[in-house]
């Protein structure tokens, strides 16, 4: 069977050094060929019969989302102006509370759209009722590294008796790798204040034994980072460490009160942390010490968290705070280069989602690719192409989205989603929700 061959032409190519940088390619070449990146240079390859004209467009690494709750768009902007305790118990929980299978499919499908067209082609997602996203992924074409989330108020129940732990055996054991790789499961833990200890070291000692990955949140905020050093003695870095979960390739959400010890266990654990500034700053959670984090080599990815708390899942608006602030806190204009942000959105999120094969333009990873549109005012001049991403782009210059070699989104159109029933049934969700 021959494989589908396409050449992309004319067009800014953000390729890969063959390190950690970039070494862009103007007026380049990027040739896919099923659903890998063949050729990308200046000087046009034979054997390509299909080309498309990208003149006045940018190509970049498909951006990868190491951190959402995605069927909370139907939650969007929910309980904005409480601190994250309050946000949750008062605002967040009484709503989720009502959600149905349905509802969730309904808010996952709006998401995809949403990621789709803002150049998300991979993302992590933890959230009850995940069969409802492998079925959405199966028609998108997305990527997704998916988990259903331990919590365990009761002290007294352990794994073999919990539903929600034979939930993600069941879902691993179905589902890892399905779809040629595509939807990947990971074992997840809420956070440590909606757990406890004998369940934990149960449940990570289950998916160490699959060789899973693990994903959860991590001291978020200074409260639940002191309260759990209250009631244990240790951090909540410490208290995961001494449990076990950390043997697991652990990825951690927000770590934004964590202290210089905790930094040094993840390093040891080669725990990765996934940045959420737009959430973070929200619920005036504060600040991850994130410049120290990749000074000591931890590989540190982003993430939009859900969209209560954010509230959207624009990857490139991530990567624009995400440099601003870090440089601001430390008075210091170097401290977030360029490069360093775009890793963060890309081959570190990679990485972290266990897919050493995409997170760069490069010759034989999997072609996962977006491209920009450089034609709106804000875009012009672009003098170099990477501060132009970081800075001056938008979600909406995004005019191309594709994954494993298929076009998914391009100028407006959703090319696998029916995105009129997509907003016929999120508008029914939300109707339901909400008694409206």
């Amino acid at each position: 069977m021959m494989h589908q061959k396409l050449l992309f032409k004319n067009c800014t190519i953000l390729a890969s050094d063959g390190v950690e940088g970039y070494a862009p390619v103007e007026n380049g070449y990027l040739g896919v060929e099923g659903d890998v990146i063949a050729y990308i240079g200046a000087e046009k390859p034979e054997g390509y019969a299909n080309e498309k004209d990208m003149r006045g467009a940018m190509l970049c690494p498909g951006l990868i989302n190491t951190h959402t709750h995605a069927a909370m768009t139907l939650l969007r902007g929910l309980g904005s102006g409480l601190p994250l305790d309050r946000w949750l118990h008062e605002a967040i929980f009484p709503v989720e509370d009502r959600l149905t299978e349905a509802d969730i499919y309904a808010g996952n499908a709006l998401a995809q759209l949403e990621m789709l067209a803002s150049g998300t082609t991979s993302y992590s997602d933890m959230y009850d009722h995940p069969m409802t996203a492998v079925a959405l992924c199966e028609q998108s074409g997305m990527k997704i590294n998916l988990c259903r989330p331990l919590l365990s108020f009761n002290t007294a129940e352990r794994a073999k008796d919990s539903w929600r732990v034979q939930g993600t055996l069941d879902l691993f054991d179905g589902y890892h790798m399905a779809q040629n790789g595509r939807v990947r499961v990971d074992f997840a833990i809420h956070a440590e204040y909606t757990s406890h200890e004998a369940i934990v070291r149960e449940y990570a000692a289950l998916g160490a034994a699959r060789g899973a990955r693990m994903h959860l949140h991590l001291s978020e905020t200074q409260k639940e980072h002191d309260e759990c050093k209250m009631k244990y003695g240790k951090t909540p870095a410490r208290w995961f460490y001494d449990l076990g979960v950390f043997a697991l390739p652990t990825a951690a959400a927000h770590c934004v009160a964590v202290e210089a010890a905790d930094l040094d266990i993840l390093r040891a654990c080669n725990v990765s942390v996934m940045h959420n500034p737009s959430s973070n700053m929200k619920l005036g959670s504060g600040f991850a010490p994130i410049p120290q984090m990749l000074a000591k080599g931890l590989n540190v990815a982003l993430g939009t968290d859900g969209t209560a708390s954010n509230d959207n899942l624009n990857m490139i608006e991530e990567m624009h705070l995400a440099a601003l602030i870090h440089n601001g806190i430390l008075r210091d204009p170097t401290a977030m280069p360029p490069a360093q942000i775009l890793n963060m959105a890309t081959r570190n999120g990679a990485r972290l989602q266990g897919r050493e094969d995409t997170g760069v333009l490069a010759v034989g990873k999997k072609a996962d690719i977006i491209a920009l549109s450089m034609d709106a005012p804000h875009m012009h001049p672009s003098l170099s192409p990477l501060p132009t991403l970081i800075y001056s782009a938008q979600g909406s210059d995004v005019c191309l989205t594709m994954v494993d070699g298929k076009i998914l989104y391009e100028n407006g159109e959703f090319k696998t989603i029916d995105a009129e029933r997509v907003y016929h049934d999120a508008a029914a969700a939300v109707k339901h929700l909400y008694d409206l």
